[in-house]
């Protein structure tokens, strides 16, 4: 007999949650296998932070079934809590205790055995990089080096499964590029991360699959280079110049039935490959993610 194959870390099927008369999350399917990095990419008020709240019991849907980690919720939501580590997009770190005392106070949450939580401390602090500041209370962390301690927080209880709602919202660049470093790092070691954001470059980078999430639906999924082939192609003409004639070219793009897009201080025709000669003169490059997310959505991400 062949054994059966594990459920899936994360199941919803037609998931609904509305506030009143809006409709936050509209008619949600979303399968997340196991071990995997999973990115949910969508601008502010796609929906993404409310189906988090949801996996996590903090908002209960209106209609559909969750499964996480094979179990169902509302009804199992504490095991399932128990089961999964969560990283928060706000910092509710207690300032005013050290790091050591907050992973020690959630180890002992998670219902870490007592003779196993220092270890599981350390290795915490291992995995954040940050077992030179242990002993410093929060209040005297970095921006970046918060941000890592609650990463390390949610892992105190060695969970298969991580949920990132936003993780390096209002981070620079260099402290983002640390937090992508820990993220790929627990993705290689084999735990599944369902991680929300609208930082497209993160997707890209991080994400084995990309969900586009837009008004409470997904309506686009694949590995990045997927995507951005389907709905991009290969290659864009970047075209820079005055107002006037960007709004030239658009209009020409419109005739010729040109998928285009504004792109700063320029207009970006997409699928460039496929114009056979007849493409503008402009700058030439690969298409990218951002290309594709305008193309599905129509909307820049701010």
């Amino acid at each position: 007999m062949v054994p059966s194959a594990p459920p899936a870390a994360i199941e919803l099927r037609s998931v609904v949650k509305r506030f009143g008369e809006l409709t936050a999350v509209d008619h949600l399917d979303l399968t997340v296998p196991n071990g995997i990095c999973f990115g949910l990419l969508g601008p502010n008020g796609a929906g993404k932070s409310t189906t988090m709240r949801i996996l996590t019991a903090q908002a209960i849907a209106t209609e559909g079934s969750i499964s996480v980690l094979g179990y169902q919720l509302p009804e199992e939501s504490k095991a399932a809590r128990m089961a999964m580590g969560v990283v928060p997009q706000l910092d509710n770190l207690d300032v005013e205790l050290t790091c050591r005392q907050i992973l020690t106070v959630f180890a002992r949450l998670y219902r870490v055995p007592g003779p196993d939580r220092a270890a599981a401390v350390h290795r915490a602090l291992e995995i954040a990089n940050l077992t030179g500041r242990a002993d410093t209370i929060v209040r005297e962390l970095s921006g970046g080096m918060r941000r890592r301690l609650l990463v390390a927080r949610g892992l105190i209880h060695r969970p298969r499964l991580v949920l990132l709602d936003e993780p390096t919202v209002g981070l620079d660049p260099q402290v983002r590029q640390e937090l992508w470093t820990l993220i790929d790092a627990l993705r290689a070691d084999g735990v599944t991360l369902l991680m929300s954001t609208h930082y497209i470059e993160e997707a890209e980078r991080l994400a084995d699959t990309v969900a586009v999430m837009s008004a409470g639906r997904i309506i686009a999924q694949g590995t990045p280079a997927e995507l951005v082939l389907d709905h991009a192609g290969r290659e864009v003409v970047e075209v820079y110049g005055p107002p006037a004639q960007l709004a030239e070219l658009e209009a020409d793009a419109e005739r010729r039935g040109w998928r285009h897009r504004r792109s700063g201080p320029a207009v970006a025709v997409l699928r460039a490959e496929q114009l056979d000669g007849n493409a503008p003169d402009g700058v030439r490059r690969p298409a990218n993610l951002e290309d594709a997310f305008v193309a599905l959505t129509g909307q820049e991400i701010e």
